[in-house]
Protein backbone atom coordinates (compact mmCIF):
# COMPACT_ATOMS: atom_id res chain seq x y z
CA UNK A 1 0.00 0.00 0.00
CA UNK A 2 2.98 2.47 0.73
CA UNK A 3 4.38 1.70 -2.83
CA UNK A 4 0.68 2.04 -3.98
CA UNK A 5 0.86 5.36 -2.18
CA UNK A 6 3.89 6.69 -3.62
CA UNK A 7 3.51 5.83 -7.13
CA UNK A 8 -0.02 8.21 -6.69
CA UNK A 9 1.92 11.31 -5.12
CA UNK A 10 4.69 10.86 -7.95
CA UNK A 11 1.97 11.10 -10.81
CA UNK A 12 -0.22 13.72 -8.43
CA UNK A 13 3.08 15.66 -8.50
CA UNK A 14 3.83 15.43 -11.91
CA UNK A 15 0.36 16.41 -13.18
CA UNK A 16 0.95 19.55 -10.63
CA UNK A 17 4.28 20.41 -12.73
CA UNK A 18 2.68 19.94 -15.94
CA UNK A 19 0.00 22.23 -14.99
CA UNK A 20 2.55 24.53 -13.93
CA UNK A 21 4.73 24.56 -16.28
CA UNK A 22 1.78 25.00 -18.60
CA UNK A 23 0.54 28.56 -16.93
CA UNK A 24 4.06 29.71 -16.89
CA UNK A 25 3.89 29.56 -20.70
CA UNK A 26 0.68 31.47 -20.99
CA UNK A 27 2.20 34.04 -19.11
CA UNK A 28 5.42 34.26 -21.13
CA UNK A 29 4.23 33.62 -24.43
CA UNK A 30 3.07 37.73 -24.83
CA UNK A 31 7.02 38.48 -23.91
CA UNK A 32 7.79 35.99 -26.80
CA UNK A 33 5.55 37.32 -28.81
CA UNK A 34 7.35 40.46 -27.94
CA UNK A 35 10.93 39.29 -28.32
CA UNK A 36 10.27 37.57 -31.66
CA UNK A 37 8.26 40.03 -33.48
CA UNK A 38 9.18 43.93 -32.09
CA UNK A 39 12.74 42.31 -31.88
CA UNK A 40 14.45 39.24 -33.59
CA UNK A 41 12.37 39.47 -36.77
CA UNK A 42 13.62 43.78 -37.43
CA UNK A 43 16.74 42.73 -36.12
CA UNK A 44 17.44 40.13 -38.81
CA UNK A 45 16.16 42.15 -41.21
CA UNK A 46 17.76 45.20 -40.64
CA UNK A 47 21.06 42.51 -41.59
CA UNK A 48 19.54 41.81 -44.59
CA UNK A 49 19.15 45.35 -45.81
CA UNK A 50 22.27 45.45 -44.41
CA UNK A 51 23.42 43.23 -47.76
CA UNK A 52 21.03 45.92 -50.38
CA UNK A 53 20.87 49.19 -51.79
CA UNK A 54 18.07 50.05 -50.55
CA UNK A 55 16.24 53.67 -50.43
CA UNK A 56 12.16 53.40 -49.26
CA UNK A 57 10.53 53.79 -52.29
CA UNK A 58 11.57 51.08 -54.18
CA UNK A 59 12.32 47.38 -53.78
CA UNK A 60 15.68 46.40 -51.84
CA UNK A 61 18.65 45.91 -54.62
CA UNK A 62 21.48 43.35 -53.36
CA UNK A 63 24.89 44.95 -53.29
CA UNK A 64 26.98 42.67 -51.24
CA UNK A 65 29.77 43.84 -48.81
CA UNK A 66 29.30 47.01 -51.06
CA UNK A 67 28.39 49.27 -48.07
CA UNK A 68 30.73 47.62 -45.56
CA UNK A 69 33.10 48.39 -47.84
CA UNK A 70 31.85 52.08 -47.85
CA UNK A 71 32.27 52.58 -44.73
CA UNK A 72 35.93 52.97 -45.26
CA UNK A 73 35.82 56.41 -47.09
CA UNK A 74 33.00 57.46 -45.35
CA UNK A 75 34.84 60.46 -44.25
CA UNK A 76 31.89 62.00 -41.76
CA UNK A 77 31.62 58.72 -40.22
CA UNK A 78 35.02 57.87 -39.30
CA UNK A 79 34.20 61.86 -38.07
CA UNK A 80 31.17 60.86 -35.59
CA UNK A 81 32.83 57.95 -34.56
CA UNK A 82 35.63 59.81 -33.54
CA UNK A 83 33.24 62.46 -31.80
CA UNK A 84 30.97 59.61 -30.18
CA UNK A 85 34.56 57.58 -28.47
CA UNK A 86 35.07 61.02 -26.66
CA UNK A 87 31.40 61.52 -26.01
CA UNK A 88 31.48 57.81 -23.99
CA UNK A 89 35.24 57.34 -22.80
CA UNK A 90 34.47 61.19 -21.28
CA UNK A 91 31.12 60.89 -19.47
CA UNK A 92 30.17 58.13 -18.50
CA UNK A 93 33.26 57.98 -15.66
CA UNK A 94 32.63 61.39 -15.60
CA UNK A 95 28.61 60.28 -14.35
CA UNK A 96 29.70 57.29 -12.55
CA UNK A 97 32.17 59.01 -10.21
CA UNK A 98 29.57 62.05 -9.34
CA UNK A 99 27.27 59.71 -9.03
CA UNK A 100 29.29 57.55 -6.78
CA UNK A 101 30.30 60.43 -4.27
CA UNK A 102 26.53 61.51 -4.16
CA UNK A 103 25.68 57.72 -3.05
CA UNK A 104 28.44 57.75 -0.44
CA UNK A 105 26.83 61.34 0.84
CA UNK A 106 23.52 60.11 0.69
CA UNK A 107 24.32 56.61 2.49
CA UNK A 108 25.52 58.59 6.04
CA UNK A 109 22.18 59.06 6.75
CA UNK A 110 20.95 62.27 5.46
CA UNK A 111 17.62 63.59 6.71
CA UNK A 112 15.43 63.37 4.09
CA UNK A 113 16.83 60.69 2.44
CA UNK A 114 13.50 59.42 -0.24
CA UNK A 115 13.35 63.31 -1.15
CA UNK A 116 16.79 63.75 -2.30
CA UNK A 117 16.99 60.42 -3.93
CA UNK A 118 13.89 61.15 -5.72
CA UNK A 119 14.95 64.86 -6.74
CA UNK A 120 18.47 63.35 -8.00
CA UNK A 121 16.71 60.56 -9.79
CA UNK A 122 14.97 62.99 -11.89
CA UNK A 123 17.31 63.99 -14.59
CA UNK A 124 17.32 60.45 -15.55
CA UNK A 125 13.54 60.15 -16.38
CA UNK A 126 14.21 63.82 -18.22
CA UNK A 127 17.98 63.73 -19.44
CA UNK A 128 17.16 62.16 -22.78
CA UNK A 129 13.56 63.97 -23.43
CA UNK A 130 13.10 66.45 -26.34
CA UNK A 131 12.06 68.93 -23.60
CA UNK A 132 15.60 68.51 -21.35
CA UNK A 133 17.45 69.27 -24.68
CA UNK A 134 15.69 72.04 -25.52
CA UNK A 135 15.96 73.84 -22.57
CA UNK A 136 19.79 72.38 -22.46
CA UNK A 137 20.21 74.55 -25.92
CA UNK A 138 18.58 77.56 -24.04
CA UNK A 139 20.79 77.39 -20.87
CA UNK A 140 24.06 77.02 -22.94
CA UNK A 141 22.90 80.01 -25.66
CA UNK A 142 24.35 83.07 -26.44
CA UNK A 143 21.70 84.58 -24.04
CA UNK A 144 21.44 81.51 -21.88
CA UNK A 145 21.43 81.59 -17.96
CA UNK A 146 25.02 79.98 -17.67
CA UNK A 147 26.36 83.83 -19.53
CA UNK A 148 24.36 85.30 -17.15
CA UNK A 149 25.98 83.39 -13.98
CA UNK A 150 29.18 84.20 -15.29
CA UNK A 151 28.16 87.56 -16.21
CA UNK A 152 28.28 87.62 -12.54
CA UNK A 153 31.51 87.20 -12.34
CA UNK A 154 32.59 89.76 -15.01
CA UNK A 155 32.98 86.98 -17.56
CA UNK A 156 32.32 87.56 -20.72
CA UNK A 157 29.72 84.61 -22.20
CA UNK A 158 29.97 82.88 -25.70
CA UNK A 159 27.10 80.77 -27.32
CA UNK A 160 28.77 77.20 -26.02
CA UNK A 161 26.68 75.09 -28.21
CA UNK A 162 27.22 77.14 -31.62
CA UNK A 163 31.34 76.88 -30.91
CA UNK A 164 32.70 73.99 -32.43
CA UNK A 165 35.55 74.10 -29.36
CA UNK A 166 32.32 73.94 -26.87
CA UNK A 167 29.78 71.87 -28.06
CA UNK A 168 30.86 68.01 -27.09
CA UNK A 169 31.32 69.48 -23.81
CA UNK A 170 27.67 70.76 -23.39
CA UNK A 171 26.26 67.30 -24.21
CA UNK A 172 28.44 65.47 -22.22
CA UNK A 173 27.49 67.76 -18.93
CA UNK A 174 23.92 66.91 -20.13
CA UNK A 175 25.27 63.01 -19.67
CA UNK A 176 26.90 63.43 -16.70
CA UNK A 177 23.36 65.44 -15.64
CA UNK A 178 21.36 62.00 -15.77
CA UNK A 179 23.94 60.15 -12.91
CA UNK A 180 20.24 59.82 -10.69
CA UNK A 181 19.99 55.99 -12.33
CA UNK A 182 23.55 54.53 -11.50
CA UNK A 183 22.99 56.99 -8.34
CA UNK A 184 20.44 54.96 -7.05
CA UNK A 185 21.98 51.41 -7.73
CA UNK A 186 25.21 52.98 -6.22
CA UNK A 187 22.86 53.80 -3.20
CA UNK A 188 21.49 49.74 -3.15
CA UNK A 189 24.79 48.40 -3.00
CA UNK A 190 26.24 50.46 0.04
CA UNK A 191 23.40 49.18 2.04
CA UNK A 192 24.34 45.58 1.62
CA UNK A 193 28.15 45.97 2.84
CA UNK A 194 28.22 45.23 6.62
CA UNK A 195 28.74 47.63 8.92
CA UNK A 196 31.29 45.32 11.19
CA UNK A 197 33.43 45.73 8.45
CA UNK A 198 33.69 49.54 8.82
CA UNK A 199 34.17 49.08 12.43
CA UNK A 200 36.87 46.48 12.87
CA UNK A 201 38.95 48.84 10.34
CA UNK A 202 38.31 51.70 12.55
CA UNK A 203 39.14 49.85 15.42
CA UNK A 204 42.39 48.80 13.35
CA UNK A 205 42.92 52.80 13.13
CA UNK A 206 42.09 52.80 9.04
CA UNK A 207 41.26 56.71 8.13
CA UNK A 208 37.59 57.12 6.47
CA UNK A 209 39.78 57.03 3.29
CA UNK A 210 41.34 54.32 3.75
CA UNK A 211 38.24 52.28 4.21
CA UNK A 212 36.82 53.79 1.20
CA UNK A 213 39.29 52.01 -0.80
CA UNK A 214 40.27 48.82 0.90
CA UNK A 215 35.87 48.26 1.67
CA UNK A 216 33.80 49.98 0.01
CA UNK A 217 35.33 50.07 -3.73
CA UNK A 218 36.21 46.16 -3.38
CA UNK A 219 32.55 45.83 -1.86
CA UNK A 220 31.00 47.78 -4.38
CA UNK A 221 32.99 46.70 -7.22
CA UNK A 222 30.67 44.13 -9.00
CA UNK A 223 27.86 47.12 -8.92
CA UNK A 224 30.52 49.83 -10.34
CA UNK A 225 30.91 46.96 -12.82
CA UNK A 226 27.14 46.99 -13.63
CA UNK A 227 26.82 50.68 -14.07
CA UNK A 228 29.41 50.77 -16.14
CA UNK A 229 28.44 48.16 -18.55
CA UNK A 230 24.91 49.91 -18.61
CA UNK A 231 25.85 53.35 -19.32
CA UNK A 232 28.20 52.81 -21.94
CA UNK A 233 25.85 51.19 -23.99
CA UNK A 234 23.60 53.75 -23.21
CA UNK A 235 25.96 56.33 -24.10
CA UNK A 236 26.69 54.97 -27.33
CA UNK A 237 22.64 54.68 -28.02
CA UNK A 238 22.64 58.37 -27.14
CA UNK A 239 20.22 60.16 -30.15
CA UNK A 240 17.86 62.72 -28.74
CA UNK A 241 20.37 65.06 -26.66
CA UNK A 242 22.61 65.30 -30.27
CA UNK A 243 19.54 65.98 -32.73
CA UNK A 244 17.87 68.40 -30.80
CA UNK A 245 20.48 70.45 -29.36
CA UNK A 246 22.51 70.69 -33.09
CA UNK A 247 19.06 71.25 -34.59
CA UNK A 248 19.65 67.43 -36.46
CA UNK A 249 23.11 68.52 -38.31
CA UNK A 250 25.46 67.83 -36.21
CA UNK A 251 26.40 70.92 -34.75
CA UNK A 252 29.62 73.09 -35.94
CA UNK A 253 31.70 71.36 -37.69
CA UNK A 254 30.50 67.90 -36.86
CA UNK A 255 31.31 68.43 -33.49
CA UNK A 256 28.27 66.99 -31.90
CA UNK A 257 27.42 64.61 -34.52
CA UNK A 258 27.47 61.29 -32.68
CA UNK A 259 27.33 58.00 -34.17
CA UNK A 260 23.41 57.57 -33.57
CA UNK A 261 22.72 60.90 -35.38
CA UNK A 262 24.99 59.94 -38.64
CA UNK A 263 23.03 57.11 -38.81
CA UNK A 264 19.50 58.67 -38.93
CA UNK A 265 20.82 61.58 -41.03
CA UNK A 266 21.92 58.48 -43.90
CA UNK A 267 18.48 56.52 -43.10
CA UNK A 268 16.28 59.08 -42.82
CA UNK A 269 17.88 62.30 -44.14
CA UNK A 270 19.21 60.83 -47.28
CA UNK A 271 16.92 57.85 -47.72
CA UNK A 272 20.10 55.92 -47.71
CA UNK A 273 18.46 52.87 -45.58
CA UNK A 274 20.52 49.82 -46.91
CA UNK A 275 23.85 51.84 -46.13
CA UNK A 276 22.09 53.22 -42.54
CA UNK A 277 21.26 49.51 -42.12
CA UNK A 278 25.07 48.14 -41.88
CA UNK A 279 26.01 51.28 -39.75
CA UNK A 280 23.52 50.10 -37.32
CA UNK A 281 25.32 46.84 -37.28
CA UNK A 282 28.50 48.59 -37.02
CA UNK A 283 27.21 50.00 -33.95
CA UNK A 284 26.40 46.53 -32.28
CA UNK A 285 29.75 45.36 -33.10
CA UNK A 286 31.44 48.58 -31.45
CA UNK A 287 28.97 47.97 -28.18
CA UNK A 288 29.74 44.14 -28.31
CA UNK A 289 33.40 44.77 -28.54
CA UNK A 290 33.50 47.61 -25.26
CA UNK A 291 30.66 45.39 -23.38
CA UNK A 292 33.38 42.28 -24.07
CA UNK A 293 36.41 44.19 -23.05
CA UNK A 294 34.36 44.99 -19.69
CA UNK A 295 33.87 41.24 -19.44
CA UNK A 296 37.24 40.49 -19.84
CA UNK A 297 38.92 43.48 -17.90
CA UNK A 298 36.65 42.58 -14.94
CA UNK A 299 38.26 39.63 -13.25
CA UNK A 300 40.90 42.23 -12.47
CA UNK A 301 39.22 44.52 -10.55
CA UNK A 302 35.83 43.13 -9.82
CA UNK A 303 35.14 41.03 -6.61
CA UNK A 304 32.40 38.86 -5.26
CA UNK A 305 31.79 38.50 -1.77
CA UNK A 306 31.80 34.39 -1.51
Amino acid sequence: MSALGELRNLRGATRATRRDGRAAFWFLLPWFLGLLLITAVPLLSSLGLSFTKYNLLQPPVFNGVDNFVRMLSDARLHESLGVTFVYVLVSVPLQLALALFLAVVLDRGVRGLSFYRSIYYLPSLLGGSVAIAVLWRTVFGVDGLFNDFLGIFGVSGQGWISSPDTALATLILLNVWTFGSPMVIFLAGLRQIPASYYEAASVDGATRWRQFWNITMPMLSPIIFFNLVLQIIHAFQSFTQAFVVSAGTGGPADSTLLFSLYLYQRGFGAFDMGYAAALAWLLVVIIGAFTAINFWASKYWVFYDD
